[in-house]
């Protein structure tokens, strides 16, 4: 099984990376700077080079060929400003979501954000952030090639990680580990069961295969 990540580089996206690897499955990562493929190489993931700021979408699907789950998890970062969270957090997620269907990828995992939606109010670069999530996640949802389940973590930390969580459609707010997150998306991707979810995470004292057993509903 082949699973590709966009922001292969990111924190939750190397987490992920050296789990799947170690469960066997060929990973691959999506990065724009090749000085990150070192990282890549010891997480146990292919680099793969791609802007998804500037790729075109033939480009992207080419990338995606042959996957059978694909994993978003790419973001402009704390340091960019509000154009970036539209060119990253929105436009390079709804990119990868038509490359995906075109590449008839059907498994897709959106990484967004609690609190993501298209009508957030106020003027800060994290409202900004908040809006550019919920319309990503809008578009994916509008897919119909696509089996998508999209996870919206609650505060990031890089606190170890438990490996129990509270998984719901709407659980509160709350923290929750990096490491959890990427456990998390893994269950995820081996339980199709979860297509057509839209699920908050926090931390809480389910396991993480249990929680995602339950909102699969076995």
């Amino acid at each position: 099984m082949r699973i590709v990540i966009a922001g292969g580089h990111g924190r939750i996206a190397l987490r992920l990376e050296r789990l799947l690897s170690a469960r066997g499955y060929e990973v691959a990562g999506i990065i724009r700077d090749p000085a990150q493929g070192g990282d890549l190489r010891e997480a146990g993931a292919e680099p793969v080079l791609c802007d998804l700021e500037s790729a075109s979408l033939e480009r992207v699907a080419a990338v995606l060929q042959g996957a059978d789950a694909v994993v978003f998890a790419a973001g402009a970062g704390p340091g960019s400003g509000a154009a970036r969270k539209d060119t990253v957090d929105r436009g390079a997620a709804v990119l990868f979501a038509d490359a995906a269907e075109r590449a008839r990828v059907r498994r897709f995992l959106m990484v967004s954000a609690m609190g993501a939606h298209t009508d957030h109010p106020g003027a800060e670069v994290f409202d900004a952030y908040l809006r550019a999530k919920g319309a990503a996640d809008d578009h994916v949802r509008t897919r119909l090639g696509l089996e998508w389940t999209v996870l919206r973590p609650g505060m990031l930390t890089d606190d170890p990680g438990t490996g129990r969580v509270r998984l719901e459609a709407s659980t509160g707010r709350g923290p929750v580990p990096r490491d959890d997150v990427a456990a998390v998306l893994a269950e995820l991707i081996e339980t199709p069961a979860t297509a057509g979810l839209t699920l908050e995470l926090v931390s809480g004292g389910t396991p993480v295969d249990v929680a995602v057993k339950d909102v699969a509903g076995n």
